[in-house]
Formats: C-alpha cells, structure tokens, sequence
C-alpha cells in the first residue's frame, strides 16, 4: 500500500442508517473519473505508509509558537498560541473548577493502570473525508470539514502537512482514495511506533451505520460502523475493528485525540467511558428500561392477561441483565492504558446533520468543534462538550459525545 493526502469533512442521512445498497463501489487502483487534485496543499505525500522522507521526526510545537513542553510554573500548558492566562472557556461555563496540574506518571483506578499523555513527543494525524460524489448518498461537507480541520491543526495546534494523511474522495491518486484498504492502511500508519508522550489525531467526516453484535459487548447490540467509499465491495468497518486497529497497539501514555462526524457514532472507537454534560461517567440507564417493563406487566395484570404479565418480567430482566453484562464485558476488554479521547457528532441512536453553516456545506459537529475551540481556546474537557452540544443545540437535535479510554478528570483543560 501507499500514502494519501488532502482533507475531507461529512454527512450522514438525516433519516438514520446507512446510505442505499445501490451505491457503487469504487475499485481498487484508480479514483473517480473528472476528480481535480487537491487545492492549496503542498506535494502529495511520499511513498508507503512510512514516515515521509526527510522528516526528521515529528513536530513538537504545541499550539500556537510555544513548544508543546513548555508548561507555566503555576498554570496550563500554553494552548492555541493564548498564554494571557484569562478567563477559561465561554462566559457561561466559567466558574467551575478548572485543574490546571495535568497528572503526571501512572494512574491507578481499581485494577486499570494508565497514563494522561506528556503532549510532548511525536504528532501525527490521520483525516479522512467522504462525499461519495455520484452517488444517491452523496454528501456535500465532508471535505470541507478535512480542509477545515487540517488548517486549524497546521495553524493553531503545532501539527506539521509532512506528519499528515489525508483520505478524500476527489483526489487522483488512488492511495488517497478512501477505500476501505487505503483507510485501513493509513489507521495503521497513524498508530506505527507510537510511543508514551505522542499525540495523534483521527478525524472522520462520512457515512456512518450500525450492524448487529454477536460478542456481547453492545448493549443496544448493535456495532456502531463507518462506510469506506467501497464499503458495498468491501465491507463496512465496525467499531471493533477501528478499536482492535487504533486503540489496542498504543502504548500507556501515548495520547489518541479521535473525532466522528457521522451518524450513530456515539462510541464509534468502542471506549468504555462516556460522560454526561455533568463530567461524570455514565452508567446504563437500566432504570428506565426496567421501569417501563415493570409498568407494562403491572398493565397486564391488571386486565387479567397473567401470561403477558409473566412474559414483561421475563423480557424486562432479561434487558437488565444483558445490559449490566455488556457494560461488564466492554470494561474489561475496551479501557486501555493510552490515553484515547473520542469526540462524536451523536449518540449511537442519533443521525449526524449534513449541514449548511456561513453558506459553506460542513458537518455540524466539524463545525462545532472548530468553532468553539477557535473562540475559546483553553476549555477544559467538560466545558467542550457542553460548548459543542450548545453550539448545536439551536438549530440540530444530535447531541455530541464524549469518551475515553480510561477515566479522565473533566476539569483538566482540554488538550490536542
């Protein structure tokens, strides 16, 4: 396999699921006829899914000019380029504790060894945008949301274009495609010789789906997906696969920031960790499907129909017990002790909105993200997710996610 390059964004159908059957694959070996190559990008990537010739290692700026291991003696690490030390996040969200002291070396919760990355190593990043041009389930933004995203890690958070791989769909050469092989390819790339102390980046802008589970990990049971540019050849890849492939190999200490514009990726990355706008970790709401169960027999029994009754008990612990095995079984073989930071357009349930924002197609979430992160700069990690579920809120019903791999401390400024 080879390299790709440009930038991408998303869209999912409103109306859930994933696109139409009929839509084409794109073979192997050549892109789409009358695609244009990428605007305002320097050469195409080098050759293989190596590091790119001449490299000589990763960048190690933080965000903005200062070094990502410059830290203030009493402060935050030194953010998007904003060392005024100000106020942190919106005016609405401060107030509340804020933990400047990112903790260093391991950490202990229960039997769970892991560590909060030192930000200071490698940085690489891998952004992949699909529009499935021609196609019934074309999309107008995910592109856009690449570029947008591409720009904003060159120009505010240190990244470099020769430590990036970009996967669009309107590109010539076809190691850029994104094909199911070249983004498998290039996940792996993205993680190849991790080590405690890098920071990577994962953006996804496309078709999302979800797919019966069989190994008992999903309490909804259903695996959430993304749909390559060939997925009706090649297949679908599920979050376990994405899971196995980008969250398994890293290293304790090394850091994975991931974020999903797509419909149902509320836990795209499979992380065993999802936090409410609270900050706290939550738990299956197994109450309130049991309490529907227990409603819907005490229904039966009050018009006589005992078997009904009986069959809503059974069905109802059922539902709990399968529920309580899934959180059981995706803790025990999803935390890691990298520390992986998943960002999501929606819940598993939810659409992800193919948008139109300042008159340019884009993702919403892509949009949100940038936006508030552009505005604000040092946010800490619960004040960002209630921001982008604020900035969405007005105008889109999804409701943005947030998860990792390990527990994390949401008053910790947020940092890529």
């Amino acid at each position: 396999m080879a390299y790709p390059g440009r930038q991408g964004q998303h869209y999912q159908y409103q109306q859930g699921g994933a696109p139409p059957p009929q839509m084409p694959g794109v073979p192997q070996g050549f892109a789409p006829p009358g695609y244009g190559p990428p605007q305002g990008y320097g050469p195409p990537p080098g050759q293989g899914y190596g590091p790119p010739p001449g490299q000589g290692g990763y960048g190690q700026q933080a965000y903005g000019a200062p070094q990502s291991g410059q830290y203030r003696a009493n402060g935050p690490p030194l953010q998007y380029g904003n060392p005024s030390g100000g106020p942190v996040g919106p005016p609405e969200y401060q107030g509340g504790p804020v933990n400047y002291q990112r903790p260093t070396g391991p950490q202990m919760m229960g039997n769970q060894r892991y560590e909060y990355s030192s930000m200071t190593g490698k940085r690489k990043a891998l952004l992949i945008g699909i529009n499935y041009h021609g196609t019934r389930a074309e999309l107008r933004g995910c592109i856009n949301d690449v570029q947008n995203v591409r720009q904003f890690l060159l120009q505010r958070a240190g990244y470099k274009a020769e430590d990036m791989v970009v996967l669009t769909d309107d590109q010539r050469d076809p190691r850029s495609i994104p094909t199911r092989q070249n983004m498998t390819a290039a996940m792996h790339w993205l993680v190849s010789g991790a080590q405690p102390g890098d920071a990577l980046f994962f953006h996804y802008s496309g078709h999302g789906g979800q797919a019966k589970a069989t190994q008992g990990d999903e309490a909804d049971g259903m695996n959430e997906t993304i749909l390559p540019l060939d997925y009706e050849r090649a297949g679908q890849m599920e979050d376990d696969e994405l899971h196995m492939t980008m969250v398994r190999p890293l290293p304790i200490g090394c850091r994975l920031t991931a974020l999903f514009d797509s419909c149902h990726s509320g836990t795209a990355l499979d992380l065993p960790y999802v936090y409410s706008t609270s900050g706290q970790i939550k738990e299956p709401n197994i109450a309130a499907g049991v309490g529907k169960g227990m409603m819907g027999a005490a229904m039966d029994y009050a018009r006589g129909d005992v078997g009904g009754m009986v069959k809503g008990l059974f069905s109802t612990i059922k539902t709990a017990t399968s529920t309580n095995s899934a959180e059981a079984v995706t803790r025990e073989t999803r935390s890691s002790g990298a520390d992986v930071i998943m960002l999501s357009g929606c819940k598993d349930s939810q659409t992800s909105a193919d948008a139109t924002e300042a008159g340019r197609a884009t993702g919403a979430m892509s949009w949100a993200f940038l936006k508030v992160l552009s505005e604000f700069p040092q946010l800490t990690y619960n004040q960002l997710l209630n921001a982008t579920r604020d900035a969405l809120a007005a105008k889109y019903s999804q409701k943005p996610q947030m998860s990792s791999s390990h527990p994390i401390d949401m008053n910790l400024l947020f940092v890529i």
